[in-house]
């Protein structure tokens, strides 16, 4: 099971009424990621379980080939670490408190340096030889389903308690695409939230004919180069109106599948790996119940 650790604090955050530590630190975040967790152990007892982490959101090499990327949430550039994102503070001070928590309680946490959690998750997902479920609330990792080497999403958009199983099938239904079409998809249609975007004219549905016909990004610009093709005007205009970023983008989009993870410990502990430690953690924080479910949950 990988975590899209970014994506389940945002939406512990926002999901989880403000909460106080005896300190006055706000732990609501902590306490619904926490939660989140117990309640997809408890769920579905996976054997490995990684916490997958942003060691940068916004990658240079992903800026330097399409520079909006993301560029709406930057609150302020560096040029010798990643750029300062645009955080709520009473979220910012309590990411530091989760890592603290997971690493007392054992759980694998994973980044890379220069590349998202996306990239982590798709490495991990890429060179599992177990079956996968990837849990998150961003749809650009729709592209990870694989129902031959049996990697799903567990998408959260909903909630962790009203999540959907995403397959193939699951994908093909909503979008009239394939799961290994996504990224073309995402990348076709655009998205705001990430500063991409997309082929001007193009939509959801224009996207999905377009994959249906020609197969991918290669068949699609192709087509419009090839006056022979039996592409309409409207569509060849509009994929060759975009060529310069149509040459970059689906590589700003695909996840990077090849890290080198270093081969760490993913196996979920069958209890805390400090009990001390999270017994502390538990008492400064004010998180004693939502610690108490994660142990429990672990011990099954």
């Amino acid at each position: 099971m990988l975590l899209d650790s970014a994506s389940m604090y945002f939406r512990a955050f926002f999901g989880v009424p403000e909460i106080a530590a005896p300190d006055g630190t706000p732990v609501n975040a902590v306490r619904g990621f926490l939660d989140f967790i117990s309640r997809l152990v408890t769920d579905y007892r996976p054997s490995d379980l990684v916490c997958c982490w942003d060691n940068d959101w916004r990658p240079q090499w992903r800026v330097d080939l399409l520079p909006s990327y993301k560029a709406h949430r930057v609150v302020a550039e560096r040029s010798d670490a990643p750029d300062v994102e645009e955080v709520p503070d009473p979220l910012e001070v309590q990411v530091p408190i989760i890592r603290d928590v997971l690493e007392a309680f054992g759980l694998c946490v994973r980044g890379v340096d220069g590349y998202e959690a996306d990239d982590v998750i798709g490495s991990f997902a890429t060179q599992a030889t177990q079956p996968v479920d990837v849990v998150t609330g961003d749809r650009d990792l729709f592209q990870l389903v694989d129902d031959v080497r049996d990697v799903r999403v567990l998408y959260i958009a909903r909630g962790v308690g009203r999540h959907e199983r995403v397959t193939n099938d699951w994908v093909r239904e909503k979008y009239g695409i394939d799961a290994a079409q996504y990224a073309d998809f995402a990348t076709l249609r655009g998205d705001a939230s990430d500063g991409l975007p997309g082929v001007a004219g193009v939509g959801e549905k224009t996207a999905a004919t377009l994959l249906g016909r020609f197969g991918d990004m290669d068949g699609i610009v192709a087509a419009a180069l090839d006056p022979d093709s039996d592409l309409g005007p409207g569509p060849r205009g509009k994929i060759k109106a975009a060529a310069g970023y149509l040459e970059v983008a689906p590589r700003v989009v695909a996840v990077a599948r090849e890290l080198d993870l270093d081969s760490p410990d993913t196996r979920l502990p069958r209890e805390p790996r400090d009990l001390a430690r999270v017994a502390e953690l538990g008492t400064t924080w004010g998180i004693e119940s939502p610690v108490q479910r994660l142990t429990e949950a672990l011990c099954g």
